[in-house]
C-alpha cells in the first residue's frame, strides 16, 4: 500500500509561518504575497482535516493549535533533512573532475607527495590520476585533461611546457657509507651491487663521465620501473643511478644519500602537456601553473644538491632536522 503524503509545497509555507508565527514574515522569507501564504496554509489544513493556526485577528498575529505544535517539529526536521541532502548533492554536482595522465614512477615518487597542496587550494576539484602505460592515448582521445610527459619536448600534437629537468647521479642507503667497504670515492663501487633502471640512462655513461674503469657497468639486477630501483636502494641492496626528481624526497627524508659529487645532466625533462582545446580550460590552466611552480621549487633543490659534493650533502641531511620531504 502506497504511503500517503500531504502536498509538499504547502508544508514549506506551514513551516515558515509556524517558525515566525506570522504570515507576513513567512511571505517575506519565501518571496511571495501574504495571500499566497494564507492560501497554502488553508490548502494544507483542508488536506489534513485539521486546523493548524489560530488567527487572532488584525495585528495580533498567530498561534499554533495543539495539532500545529505537534506537527511543526516533524515538518521542520523533514525539510531540514531534504535541504541538507540537496545542498550536498548540488556541491557534488558542481565538483569538477580533473583527469591527469602520469608516468607511474613520477606519480608515486614526486607528484603524490605534493598533490595535497593543489587539492587544498581547489576544494571543488577532484583529481583522477591514471598511469600513462595503461592509457597511452588518453590525451588524444579526450580521456585525460593533462598529461605529464618525459622526453625531449618535441611533440607537435600537444601544447607542452617543461617544468622540471632531469639529472642523474648515484644514490644509496646511508648504511653503505659505513661497513667493510664504505663508499668514499666512485672507485669504491667495485665492492657494491649496481642497481639498474633499464628505462633510463645506464651506469656505463656515468662511470665514463667519472673516469672510473675498474667497475663492470653491466653487473647487477635491473628493473623496468624507477620506483623499484629506488626501493631496492633504500633497502640497502645496492647503489642505484638515481633520477633527480624521483629521488628528491628520499634524499630530503634521509632514506637515500648522494655519496659522490658528480651529477650527470640528461637531455630529457618533464613536461606538462595539454591539448589545444583543454589548454583554455581554467582548471586545467590552474593545475598546469601549479605544476610549473612546484617544479621550480624542486628544481632549486636539485640545483643545490648538484652543486654540493656528495659527502657534504650527506652531512647536511643528517645534521639538519628541518630537512624533510617538500610534500
Amino acid at each position: 500500500m502506497a504511503r500517503r503524503l500531504p502536498p509538499l509545497n504547502p508544508l514549506v509555507f506551514f513551516e515558515a509561518a509556524g517558525r515566525h508565527l506570522s504570515f507576513t514574515r513567512a511571505s517575506e522569507e519565501l518571496h511571495v504575497t501574504q495571500a499566497a501564504v494564507s492560501h497554502q496554509i488553508k490548502s494544507l489544513e483542508e488536506h489534513l482535516g485539521i486546523v493548524l493556526f489560530h488567527r487572532l485577528g488584525r495585528g495580533q498575529g498567530l498561534t499554533l493549535t495543539e495539532s500545529g505544535r505537534k506537527y511543526l517539529p516533524a515538518v521542520t526536521t523533514a525539510l531540514d533533512i531534504i535541504r541538507t541532502h540537496t545542498e550536498a548533492l548540488s556541491r557534488e554536482l558542481r565538483k569538477r573532475v580533473l583527469n591527469i595522465l602520469s608516468l607511474d614512477s613520477f606519480g608515486s615518487l614526486w607528484l603524490l607527495s605534493r598533490l595535497g597542496r593543489f587539492m587544498r587550494g581547489h576544494p571543488d576539484t577532484d583529481v583522477r590520476i591514471t598511469s600513462a602505460e595503461i592509457e597511452g592515448d588518453a590525451l588524444a582521445k579526450g580521456r585525460a585533461d593533462i598529461e605529464i610527459r618525459y622526453g625531449l619536448g618535441n611533440w607537435t600534437d600537444v601544447h607542452a611546457v617543461r617544468f622540471l629537468t632531469e639529472t642523474v647521479f648515484p644514490v644509496c642507503s646511508p648504511q653503505l657509507l659505513e661497513g667493510r667497504h664504505p663508499l668514499r670515492e666512485p672507485e669504491d663501487l667495485r665492492h657494491h651491487t649496481l642497481l639498474h633502471d633499464v628505462m633510463a640512462t645506464g651506469w656505463r655513461e656515468w662511470l665514463e663521465a667519472a673516469a672510473v674503469r675498474c667497475v663492470d657497468a653491466d653487473r647487477g639486477p635491473g628493473f623496468n620501473h624507477s620506483n623499484l630501483v629506488i626501493q631496492a636502494a633504500q633497502m640497502g641492496e645496492g647503489v642505484a643511478l638515481g633520477r633527480g626528481a624521483l629521488v628528491l624526497d628520499a634524499l630530503a627524508k634521509g632514506t637515500l644519500v648522494k655519496p659522490f659529487a658528480l651529477v650527470q645532466p640528461s637531455p630529457y625533462a618533464y613536461f606538462v602537456a595539454t591539448s589545444t582545446k583543454a589548454n583554455t580550460d581554467p582548471i586545467v590552466r590552474s593545475f598546469r601553473d601549479w605544476l610549473i611552480q612546484e617544479g621550480a621549487v624542486s628544481q632549486q633543490e636539485l640545483d643545490r644538491i648538484a652543486e654540493a659534493d656528495g659527502h657534504a650533502q650527506v652531512r647536511q641531511t643528517a645534521a639538519d632536522p628541518a630537512v624533510s620531504s617538500p610534500g
